[in-house]
């Protein structure tokens, strides 16, 4: 009986992930990789920095009560006063954060496919700086990964996540972001390298196949499905930042529906949902006032009843929806100071609605917020009083901060020392 063929034998033993003949597809390669790469570096600088700038629009070294991350540390070094002008700063930061972070999922799924034999190649670890590389590459890839996935959860109120949204987003932004520092130090020269000059002779071609299978698209091909996803992820979310058809097209978020809110645009939250009744804005409802002054108490007629100024601002929320400017009408904040005891320099105030649950039913706004003549306790909206969700019998609208800031139901205000 004849000996079987070893040799033969050998050639068909079943491939393991650990082997690069794995790995087929005749698509991966340098240059594809290194394209994504810097889409990405611009795409997710972008999406990083709009993202700091987001923590920073709740000051939340102002008062514990706008502070979701009170152990933040020396992680908190940038922080800064956030301005009330442009009036749409914040509308504009968020929603370039979301809508590019949604925008640019194709494109880090795609880089992570195109990278994947890299991960199962052997030995794992061939140097100190390879060592470094692939420490960093964890960093990236699961500080990408966790980004990504609780932002999107965030954007469809999907709190499926241990703990609060704001903690772990944030603290899973530095740990992306010392991976996306360290590995673009690593990698950006090779990158740039490979799209300038392509590769050397002696040099293989990265994640690429050594036995690939016949092509049935072309890298360029592939180029085009990546950034068909990005351009159908952006014309179905998009639409939530804006009136009219186009917040029709916003189908995968949910804010982006064909159905406003009552008093004709977008809201988060219900009357209902935190347990305010029509009892609690009844007749029976007042406002209180502090400050060196004392304590005043004022029902919605006399609020009525004091100077009213209008301002036209929008609402603009983390999950990254906002409306067009509405047209509000209510007592402007630095006047509600000096009836407090400040008549000259109006400092901070402390905001506290009657909802009785769920988050941020207390904020703290900066003196600059209070001073700016467009922030209001608002009691209008559109020509008409306030409905039920949008925040009656009163609520704070102030520009350019997150929508969380603006109080629904606000029962007292507490001007001074925060």
């Amino acid at each position: 009986m004849p000996l079987p063929d070893l040799r033969r034998l050998r050639g068909t033993r079943p491939r393991t992930p650990f082997d690069p003949a794995f790995w087929r597809s005749p698509v991966r390669g340098a240059r594809f990789t290194a394209v994504l790469g810097l889409v990405l570096l611009v795409g997710l600088t972008v999406v990083a920095g709009t993202g700091l700038l987001s923590y920073a629009a709740y000051n939340p070294d102002l008062n514990a009560a706008n502070d979701s991350t009170p152990d933040k540390g020396w992680l908190g070094f940038y922080l800064f006063a956030w301005p009330t002008g442009p009036h749409w700063l914040y509308r504009l930061t968020q929603g370039v954060h979301v809508t590019l972070g949604i925008v640019l999922v194709p494109v880090l799924l795609a880089k992570l496919w195109s990278v994947i034999p890299t991960f199962f190649a052997l030995p794992p670890v061939r140097s100190v700086a390879h060592a470094l590389e692939r420490l960093s590459l964890l960093l990236l890839v699961g500080g990408a990964l966790f980004q990504f996935l609780t932002g999107l959860l965030n954007i469809q109120l999907d709190y499926l996540f241990p703990g609060s949204f704001y903690r772990l987003h944030f603290y899973g932004a530095w740990v992306f972001l010392a991976g996306f520092v360290a590995h673009t130090v690593l990698k950006l020269p090779r990158a740039v390298r490979v799209l300038r000059r392509g590769l050397p002779s002696d040099e293989a071609d990265g994640p690429a196949s050594p036995d690939p299978l016949p092509p049935t698209l072309s890298r360029r091909g592939a180029f085009a499905v990546v950034g068909a996803g990005s351009l159908l992820l952006l014309l179905t979310s998009a639409g939530r930042s804006f009136d009219g058809p186009l917040r029709r097209s916003a189908l995968l978020t949910p804010r982006g529906g064909t159905e406003p809110g009552p008093g004709g645009f977008q809201i988060n939250k219900t009357a209902a949902a935190v347990r305010i009744t029509a009892a609690d804005r009844g007749e029976a409802w007042r406002l209180r006032v502090r400050g060196p002054a004392g304590e005043f108490r004022f029902s919605r007629e006399e609020l009525l009843a004091m100077e009213l100024h209008t301002a036209a601002l929008p609402i603009a929320c983390v999950e990254g929806w906002s409306t067009s400017d509405q047209l509000w009408r209510g007592v402007r904040l630095r006047d509600l100071a000096a009836i407090a005891g400040y008549p000259d320099r109006p400092p901070g105030v402390f905001v506290e609605s009657i909802q009785r649950r769920g988050p941020f039913r207390k904020a703290a706004l900066r003196d600059n917020q209070v001073r700016d003549g467009r922030s209001l306790l608002a009691l209008e909206v559109n020509g008409a009083p306030l409905t039920a969700d949008h925040g009656h019998p009163a609520r704070i609208i102030v520009p350019a901060a997150p929508g969380v800031l603006n109080t629904k139901w606000v029962g007292s205000l507490t001007f001074g020392e925060l």
